[in-house]
């Protein structure tokens, strides 16, 4: 089974909770909708984090977020082939995988197409504390051409990101002191572009710090959704991928 949660932070605990009150297998996979944490501090804390993660029964898959390095950018990480894509993953911690943006997966079935990263807007609260900020967090054109060319060739079921697009930002979320005309919006605004012309079943994202349902947008954070639960909405989409 696939299941599907919002941002931890840093924190496996209700992952851990989860995975024991249901009893999930190694069959199973656990997917990160970013903001795993667990390449944040780069010190002791990050081994900590993974260490947790990488002791359950089940593959746990994180998408990037903007609270993290990329895989790409720290030398332990290597590339392998999983279920159809390439994804990130450490030796070390070999079922913790750090999907590759723009990869396609198929797992029991359903193929998902992941699309990671967003703009951070406590960039300059992080930078004047000295806490992590990098400049890569959102999706580079490299990594949108590439995505924008699996939307125009291939089929998929479900899209997992970060953030969402513009036209679904929960704008009940907005942080009262960020004023909202200083944020750079160019990820949603591009995942706006990706939703009107790609055929999906579902779409699952972060970021927003809710847990709630617009259309086929599902928003997590504290929940976790069930991948059985989109099944039959799946072949209807591949009727009009047809």
């Amino acid at each position: 089974m696939v299941f599907f949660t919002g941002d931890i932070h840093g924190s496996p605990y209700n992952i851990i909770r989860f995975t024991k009150r249901v009893k999930l297998t190694r069959s199973d996979v656990i997917v990160i909708l970013g903001d795993v944490g667990a390449n944040y501090y780069g010190n002791e804390r990050d081994s900590e984090m993974k260490m947790h993660l990488n002791a359950l029964k089940p593959q746990i898959l994180c998408i990037h977020g903007n609270h993290e390095k990329r895989p790409v950018t720290i030398p332990s990480y290597k590339l392998k082939e999983w279920n159809g894509g390439q994804v990130w993953y450490e030796e070390q911690y070999p079922k913790l995988l750090f999907a590759k943006d723009g990869e396609i997966y198929t797992i029991e079935g359903i193929r998902y197409l992941v699309i990671g990263g967003a703009y951070s807007v406590d960039k300059y609260f992080r930078l004047a504390r000295g806490y992590g900020w990098w400049e890569d967090e959102q999706p580079s054109e490299e990594i949108k051409a590439y995505v924008n060319s699996q939307v125009s060739k291939n089929a998929f079921d479900v899209i997992l990101s970060h953030t969402c697009p513009m036209k679904y930002e929960p704008t009940e979320m907005f942080l009262p002191q960020i004023d909202q005309s200083t944020v750079d919006t160019s990820t949603e605004e591009w995942l706006d572009a990706i939703e009107e012309k790609a055929e999906y079943a579902a779409w699952f994202c972060g970021h927003w710090h809710t847990d709630k349902r617009i259309d086929k947008m599902h928003f997590l954070y504290n929940d976790f959704e069930l991948a059985d639960v989109i099944q039959p909405l799946i072949q209807n989409t591949r009727n009009k991928q047809r």
